[in-house]
């Protein structure tokens, strides 16, 4: 469902076909911050680079709106608003062909991360684009804003060009801005499934490294306070924290109650004190008294240990053996040297052995819970612009359907009947002509498709790339994999789809392209 957008002057240089005027209102195009300060863009690199890049490595592709009934459309659908151009300073390129046996991958492309809905690390693919400041990205729009939940966009957004299993070969480029079409960000039209995003200049670690320590909130009375707090936390794009969880606390205090409370809390209110001894405890402290178990409720070989729910300390003593008082008495006395060595060898063997204890402990708290985790800081160098680094693609709009086009993205995930043909940890590329769609689930009835058998896990966000250039690995970007389908109902993706790029497409293009970025050290 398109609206009728006109576009005003394009920077020189930059517009290699006919002019169109500008966006009648100023809401056309709109924008969201995704980090506008440098501390908060910092904080988001410090996120990814942190604990070894454990939420890069454990990201898994984002399963938001992948696989969807698809169909081919003969008549309407996708349509040129005006004359077909492309956007770009690398000039027109030499069009390469599907029936390339070897294909040179574009340095541009490489996944988006970003938190999803479920506050876990996800990826999805993008490419980078060509711009006036060398800072544009552009992927599917569900890649950059939350239809899950409606939030506004997905959390600690960021862009990795060439990402390997951990492997960050040109930084890691935070991104500052989304941009979207009136009608993808107000209604999730699907026609309009795409963003251009500006990013800051890419950084990578210094040699200091990361580092961090522990966090821990304020206590708060109720747990659905603390559910709170840490809900905030996780929307909070000036801090970098990791395994957030809401934990039960207790306070010790003269206005409490007596309570049952864990070992470790006892221990703690008690500091260096033995707590199978007798006390004297810290004022508000109390433990029971020693209770002797059997060997059979002893559940350790150590000498001594806390039970599952950490409630009650478990301990043994070794206490000397008494022998029987009649055995004792009808022996005659051993010699010295007997006795010597009959003690011996009796306080070896058999002179001694194990009691075993238990004890719980109780205390005058105030109990609340309370949002702990990791925070993460690290030493950040600037290492240049995203176009820079990797170079960007063009951007090709109103070409006629049944245009040849390359796709390049990180497929993964597994076809209907369950076979796993795509890993997601590499590039992969298909080639195809692209026709007219439509997918109603997504509201989206002027699509385009091309026949690629990329699963959707992870192709999410691939580049379709006119006139690609096998020799300079770029073209022009005529589209973004938004969703994969089974066409023919064998159980196999064969067909993805994208929006149809037209002059709207150039006006959010625009729109971003002439934003500049910047550095966050």
């Amino acid at each position: 469902m398109k609206r009728t957008l006109a576009l005003g002057g394009i920077a020189a240089g930059l517009l290699a076909s006919a002019a169109i005027a500008a966006p009648a209102h100023a809401d056309s195009v709109p924008a969201v911050n995704l980090a506008n300060t440098n501390f908060a863009a910092q904080q988001v690199a410090a996120f990814w680079f942190g604990q070894a890049k454990a939420n890069l490595i454990n990201a898994t592709p984002y399963t938001a709106e992948t696989t969807v009934s698809a169909k081919h459309v003969s008549t309407g659908g996708a349509s040129a608003d005006d004359k077909a151009g492309v956007v770009g300073s690398s000039g027109d390129q030499k069009a390469a062909t599907g029936t390339l046996k070897n294909v040179n991958l574009p340095k541009t492309t490489g996944k988006v991360f970003f938190i999803g809905a479920d506050h876990k690390p996800h990826w999805c693919s993008a490419t980078s684009v060509q711009g006036q400041y060398k800072n544009l990205v552009a992927t599917a729009g569900h890649c950059v804003y939350d239809t899950k939940s409606n939030a506004a966009t997905l959390d600690k957004w960021v862009f990795i060009p060439g990402y390997y299993e951990g492997k960050t070969p040109w930084g890691i480029y935070v991104g500052k801005t989304a941009y979207t079409h009136y009608d993808y960000s107000v209604y999730e039209d699907g026609d309009r499934d795409y963003a251009f995003v500006t990013v800051y200049n890419g950084v990578v670690p210094t040699e200091g490294g990361t580092s961090g320590g522990k966090y821990a909130s304020r206590v708060y009375r109720s747990k659905w306070d603390a559910y709170r707090a840490k809900k905030k936390l996780q929307a909070d794009k000036t801090t970098a924290l990791s395994k957030l969880q809401v934990v039960e606390t207790s306070r010790l205090s003269r206005f409490g109650k007596d309570t049952a409370v864990s070992v470790a809390d006892f221990q703690a209110w008690n500091k260096g004190k033995n707590l199978t001894g007798n006390g004297p405890w810290a004022p508000g402290t109390n433990a029971s008294a020693a209770k002797e178990i059997s060997k059979n409720d002893y559940k350790s070989w150590k000498d001594s240990y806390v039970s599952k729910d950490g409630t009650t300390l478990f301990w043994r003593a070794k206490v000397q053996k008494q022998a029987p008082a009649a055995a004792a008495s009808a022996s005659p006395s051993p010699s010295a040297s007997a006795q010597g060595n009959g003690y011996k060898w009796h306080r070896d063997q058999g002179s001694f052995e194990y009691k075993y204890f238990s004890r719980t402990f109780t205390a005058k708290v105030i109990k609340g819970y309370q949002v702990v985790g990791v925070k993460l800081s690290i030493g950040l160098k600037d290492v240049g612009t995203l176009g820079s680094n990797v170079g960007g693609q063009g951007l090709a709009y109103n070409q006629k359907i049944g245009t040849g086009v390359f796709e390049f993205g990180y497929p993964s995930g597994s076809h209907p009947d369950g076979n796993y043909a795509f890993s997601g940890k590499t590039q992969k590329w298909a080639y195809g002509k692209t026709f007219k769609a439509a997918a109603a689930s997504m509201k989206a009835e002027e699509l385009v498709g091309i026949k690629s058998s990329f699963t959707g896990e992870g192709s999410i966000g691939s580049a379709w790339l006119y006139r690609y250039s096998n020799a300079k690995r770029l073209g022009y970007l005529n589209g973004v994999t938004i969703a994969v389908s089974d066409t023919d109902g064998n159980n196999r993706i064969d067909t993805n789809v994208s929006p149809y790029f037209d002059g709207e497409t150039l006006a959010v293009y625009k729109t971003a392209a002439a934003n500049w970025s910047g550095k966050i050290v």
